[in-house]
């Protein structure tokens, strides 16, 4: 019988917006919303019937989160306090949409880092958060752009959607499904994100990041990363939930609540996700007899500098150097399924052939997703 063959992320790619909002501009926005709120309804604050909403402030964004900015796609109508929200213009059905667009993008920075063709490629997978319609899938609108053959499909898994991918497309190559794989993950986060609640306002910015998966025999990547393994888990919890969906316009008393826009018990989530994410990355690394002093990198979900913190802490048992577990939260706050893989993008240089790293997603579900790598040399 035949050994599987190996399997590679040969080439990655970036598209964030070229708009970007300060936390300072981000605050002014919805401090100026916060005092409207309570200068039209001072009244009623005055009889204790209402709550005073609270400001916020630049340094408490940062001290909570990490993040310093973050890139969106409209910033105008995030920062009109009027509005809070981004204001996107539906395009007719035979032009690209946005996703599409910024997939394409990215996907043709990750082309370009493995040395490859679109049309090469025999499976497009949209892999995020939020998808822009119910079908016919990004996807194969996607594949359709690129000029790629093969298959498409779409996959949602919130914020562990790209690990969750990448373990797919490793599965498919390694099968011989297929040859080549692009998961790409077109992440506008800030079309669900309620502007207008001070404890999560300013957690996600925009992106979209791409990776080319194939066989390691024949690859023409300069840095072609081996997926070792991967290892997925999901575990149900409310305490991250956006019910928005179809579904919505039969109940139309309901359609514009807030339940209908990202929602998250903050402490909770750390409480609950941190030590599930540790454990899940620390069996992996058992079952695949990875020690942890061979582990040189963790490139982890982008959400929040202190949780990461912890879970490099807790796997490494002790704690990791900046070298160690990147982070690009102050740059691109939370991009949800992008996150982790922009870490990647970002930070894989200074490995040496042989060294391994582990690239690791977690969010609503809850879901967990790992991806151990190592890098190999360049085929010539």
């Amino acid at each position: 019988m035949s050994s599987s063959p190996r399997v590679v992320i040969s080439g990655t790619g970036l598209y964030a917006p070229p708009e970007v909002i300060s936390n300072d501009e981000l605050v002014a926005a919805f401090n100026a919303w916060v005092d409207a709120e309570n200068d039209a309804h001072a009244e009623a604050i005055a009889r204790g019937e209402r709550m005073a909403l609270e400001r916020s402030s630049a340094e408490f964004v940062e001290s909570a989160s990490g993040i310093r900015r973050r890139h969106v796609v409209d910033r105008k109508g995030i920062l009109d306090p009027a509005v809070l929200a981004p204001r996107i213009a539906e395009r007719p059905v035979d032009a690209p949409s946005l996703q599409c667009e910024m997939a394409v993008t990215a996907a043709r920075d990750a082309l370009a880092s493995a040395k490859v063709e679109a049309e090469s490629l025999d499976a497009v997978i949209v892999a995020c958060s939020n998808l822009q319609r119910a079908y016919p899938a990004i996807a194969i609108e996607v594949q359709s752009a690129l000029g790629a053959s093969g298959f498409a499909f779409d996959m949602n898994v919130a914020c562990s959607s790209a690990t969750f991918g990448i373990s797919m497309a490793k599965d498919l190559v390694a099968q011989g499904t297929a040859k080549r794989v692009l998961v790409v993950s077109p992440e506008i986060c800030s079309g669900h994100l309620n502007f207008r609640d001070r404890e999560s306002h300013f957690i996600f910015g925009d992106a979209c990041t791409a990776v080319v998966v194939e066989r390691y025999d024949g690859c023409r990547s300069e840095e072609p990363f081996e997926i070792v393994s991967t290892k997925l888990g999901t575990h149900f919890s409310n305490a991250i939930r956006n019910n928005a969906g179809f579904l919505n316009r039969a109940a139309p008393e309901h359609r514009d609540d807030a339940d209908k826009l990202f929602v998250q018990q903050g402490r909770k989530v750390f409480k609950e996700v941190s030590p599930m994410v540790a454990e899940l990355v620390s069996t992996h690394l058992d079952e695949a007899g990875v020690g942890r002093a061979d582990v040189r990198r963790m490139w982890l979900h982008q959400a929040n500098g202190t949780m990461n913190q912890w879970i490099a802490r807790k796997v490494l048992g002790r704690d990791a150097s900046v070298l160690e577990a990147p982070s690009e939260l102050a740059e691109y706050a939370n991009t949800s399924s992008s996150g982790s893989v922009i870490v990647f993008h970002l930070h894989r240089s200074g490995l040496e052939a042989g060294d391994l790293g582990v690239l690791c997603s977690f969010g609503a579900g809850y879901s967990i997703g790992s991806v151990l790598l190592r890098k190999l040399p360049a085929q010539g």
